[in-house]
């Protein structure tokens, strides 16, 4: 027994009481810049429109590599079950470049 390791068990999970404003507003974002120094990840999320050049950032989310990585995993965790549930996200091909084809309403 001197060569078992012993294991520990992370007790009970502790619940966290988290607060969700009446006024606060959704930001949609379709596009993100990530920067990063080495104790910070950098994320600026923004909007880009088809047929405009020109973006703004609506909302930065700064945080640790270390929480930047358990974001990563838990988008990870939550991407596969929302594929078990409603089949394969589909991405481009060659990337995200815009689409030559229209996309919306267009007026000649």
């Amino acid at each position: 027994m001197a060569n078992q390791k012993q294991q520990s068990s992370p007790g009970p999970k502790r619940q966290i009481q988290i607060e969700l404003p009446s006024d606060l507003e959704a930001t949609y974002a379709n596009f993100v810049l990530i920067t990063h120094s080495p104790s910070e990840m950098i994320m600026d999320f923004a909007r880009m429109l088809p047929n405009t050049p020109k973006t703004r950032v609506y909302a930065r989310v700064i945080m640790t590599p270390m929480n930047a990585k358990l974001l990563h995993q838990a988008l990870g965790d939550n991407l596969a079950k929302f594929e078990e549930n409603f089949g394969e996200i589909k991405t481009p091909d060659r990337g995200f470049e815009p689409p030559s084809e229209r996309m919306g309403f267009v007026r000649d």
